[in-house]
Formats: C-alpha cells, structure tokens, sequence
C-alpha cells in the first residue's frame, strides 16, 4: 500500500501518500494505521520523520490518536459541523429523528448504489456480516449491534462514493448512543426480523436491483425507528407510573 520515499522532504512525502489514499478511499474512516515500527519500514524513514507526519496529519485532521496509542483515519466530516448537533441533540429529541430522516436519505441511496457497484469483494464481506449476524441470534444471544453497524458500514462502501462514507461514519457515531438506549431494549422480540431484514437487502444488492435495494433498505430504517419510537414511549409509562 505504501510507497518507499525518496524525496529529500521526507516528513511532506509520507503526508501526501496518507492523504491520497484517503482521498482515494483505500483507507477509511475508522481504518487503523499500522504501528510505527511497521510504518517505518514500510516507507523506509526514520521514525521522527514518521512522527512529524503523522503529527502533520493529525493536526490537518485526517488522522486521530485513540487509546492505546494507535493511530487511525479520522472523518473527513468537520467536527464544527457536527458538534452543534450533538449538543442540540442531547437537548431535543426531535433533532435525533430529524437525523434519522437524514440518516435514511444517504442509506437508501447507498443501498440503490451498492446493488449497482458492488465488487465480489463488497459481497463477500456482507455476506460474512450476515452470517455472524444469524450465528448469533440462533444461539440466542445478545442481538450484534457490532455486525448490525459493520453491515451499514460495509454497505456505504459497497456504495464506492467516499463522500458518503465519511458523512455516514460521523452521522452513525451520533445516532449509536440514542439508537442502542431505546432501540435495544425491543432486541428480544425483533431479532429474527432484524435478521430477516438485513439478508432481504442483502439479496436485493446481490440481484443488483437497485430500487428493490432502496425500497427495503428503506423499509428496515423505518422499522428501526418505530422500535425507538416504542422504546421512548415504553420508557415514558415507567417515569409517568413512578410519579
């Protein structure tokens, strides 16, 4: 993936590479960058000339530094775009579904895209999702969110429209915390529709129909917010009966 350097600005160089396969969409967001040590050797520099780009990049907002010292490719997104958001979000609930109905217009697109788009590559790793997906709920276990967030994720970029893998990174990060408090509660009764719904898109996408992909990726959104709505109405009967 990554190239020997060669130029006499070495620090510039391993910036543009980074940066290229960003725009490029061969890393993602989310994509964890290997250790220094590998990186290193990989671009053949030295490891402050490694440290200066990566600090370069970190600063420019493409990168971020997690737990654990790991490095990883930050959402293209503007944090001072979302950050009012979030702050309104916590203080009005109507802005959650005012975001879910954003949230549908990219993922219906993104289905109608990725039934026309799909490599055997992006088929191959849905149907990999899916199938942990099934494991888990025939074995009665806690419903996967993991593999319900990687299947939307491996859906926007069956997409191959980068823009929309950035935005719908940042946008899935909001909605998770609010997403998992109600919507979660109902797993017990809805994991085999779930299920069902994520397979039914799945094969939409592997017919390459694209208006049937858009339709049921659509249908399981909206299913996904009746069970929130269910959620927040079940939750405000319990704070109701304790008064």
């Amino acid at each position: 993936m990554f190239k020997f350097i060669k130029h006499s600005k070495v620090s510039d160089e391993i910036v543009n590479q980074i940066k290229s396969l960003i725009s490029e969409g061969m890393l993602k967001p989310g994509d964890r960058l290997p250790p220094e040590r590998e990186l290193v050797k990989e671009f053949g520099v030295s490891r402050p000339s490694l440290r200066e780009a990566l600090n370069s990049l970190v600063a420019m907002g493409f990168l971020e530094a997690t737990q654990g010292n790991r490095t990883v490719v930050k959402s293209l997104v503007s944090d001072k775009i979302f950050e009012p958001l979030d702050n309104l979000l916590k203080e009005d609930m109507n802005t959650f579904f005012e975001l879910l109905e954003v949230r549908k217009a990219i993922e219906t697109w993104n289905a109608y895209f990725a039934a026309k788009r799909a490599t055997s590559e992006d088929i191959a790793r849905l149907e990999e999702i899916v199938e942990s997906m099934r494991k888990t709920v025939e074995k009665g276990r806690e419903y996967p969110d993991k593999e319900d967030a990687d299947f939307h994720m491996a859906l926007t970029l069956a997409a191959h429209n980068k823009i929309q893998t950035h935005v719908m990174y940042t946008l899935h990060g909001m909605l998770k915390e609010w997403i998992e408090k109600y919507y979660y509660k109902l797993m017990s009764k809805s994991d085999l529709n779930l299920l069902e719904q994520h397979v039914s898109i799945l094969e939409a996408i592997k017919q390459k129909n694209s208006d049937l992909a858009r339709a049921r990726i659509f249908q399981h959104l909206e299913y996904v917010e009746s069970c929130v709505r269910e959620g927040m109405q079940s939750e405000k009967g319990l704070e109701n009966g304790r008064k």
